[in-house]
């Protein structure tokens, strides 16, 4: 005869108190706030810093594209930070955005994403070294990058040969969410023909984005996982500006055929990239990127480190 585990279980005759437990870890972390690290990708011109902006409703970081015809042209891939804090009820994010101005802009795009996965990689290392230290910081400044928005331009044809290198480079060190830049130049035939063809590209070339699933999940997280996994990549529209449409105030932009709103599920998925981001998807970004990217860098470092010492041992024998 079996028992039920859970029949077996301790009844309490009175309360305890330690279902408080989670109000306790809450306050800890709204005390001490979160971090959010997120590196955009993508050629000159396709919004990455209106997209940003618009996703956290603040005017955060500039365009660094070339405006004036006298400007010079970058001729490397630069790496430019930027940090805010948001607070938005009583929760205070850290919010840290690297950009990535000459990702793809010169005649010779032969190895221009090196500085991309040198960058992401580098964060690994400071946080390791941090951890390996004899005396280490309570809390240790997380630079680990969560998120890579990387920006396909909308040309409605295919993914570009550099997109599909890059793409594999990325999702290799960190988790890669694409998204189909200024979709408003799509029709919406275009649009569903374009994220198709991507897609085929994608599962083709073996390349694995975010979210990937886990046998942990529950049926709720895998029904939301697998909604996003059809949404992506997310054709999406960005914009500072406000307009008046039927009264209200929405942000959007104003052509001659009339208002894409871009908060309008029917004119872009901006709205489902933005709760993917910060409403179901923020805290699992951070955790992926701990328990995978950075869990396989520092093994990788690790068992390198102890070879390394196993063969400097074995010259000094000889």
């Amino acid at each position: 005869m079996s028992v039920d585990a859970e029949s077996t279980q301790p009844i309490l005759q009175s309360y305890v108190g330690f279902d408080s437990i989670t109000s306790q870890i809450e306050k800890k972390l709204l005390k001490r706030g979160f971090q959010f690290n997120v590196m955009v990708v993508g050629q000159s011109g396709l919004g990455k810093s209106t997209l940003i902006n618009t996703i956290f409703a603040s005017h955060l970081i500039d365009s660094k594209g070339r405006t004036q015809p006298d400007e010079p042209s970058r001729q490397t891939v630069e790496i430019h930070s930027f940090t805010e804090t948001i607070i938005e009820r009583g929760v205070k994010l850290r919010l840290n955005i690297v950009d990535t101005p000459g990702y793809g802009d010169q005649v010779n795009n032969e190895n221009c994403w090196e500085p991309i996965i040198k960058y992401i990689k580098d964060q690994h290392s400071s946080f390791l070294r941090k951890e390996l230290t004899a005396q280490r910081e309570p809390f240790i400044q997380d630079t680990r990058i969560h998120c890579c928005l990387f920006f396909i331009s909308p040309t409605g044809h295919s993914l570009k040969p550099i997109d599909i290198v890059v793409l594999k480079k990325l999702t290799e060190v960190v988790n890669v969410v694409p998204v189909i830049a200024k979709s408003d130049s799509l029709t919406i035939e275009e649009r569903i023909a374009f994220k198709h063809r991507i897609k085929e590209e994608m599962a083709f070339h073996n390349i694995k984005l975010y979210p990937y699933g886990s046998d942990e999940d529950d049926e709720q997280d895998a029904a939301l996982n697998e909604s996003i996994q059809d949404l992506i990549p997310f054709a999406v529209v960005g914009s500072e500006k406000t307009i008046v449409v039927d009264g209200k105030p929405v942000r959007g932009r104003q052509n001659r055929w009339g208002v894409i709103n871009v908060e309008n599920e029917n004119h872009c998925e901006f709205i489902h990239l933005r709760n993917f981001l910060t409403r179901t998807h923020l805290q699992d970004l951070i955790e992926t990127t701990s328990l995978i990217h950075y869990e396989s860098f520092r093994s990788k470092q690790l068992l390198a480190l102890k070879e390394n010492g196993m063969q400097q041992q074995q010259q000094q024998q000889h």
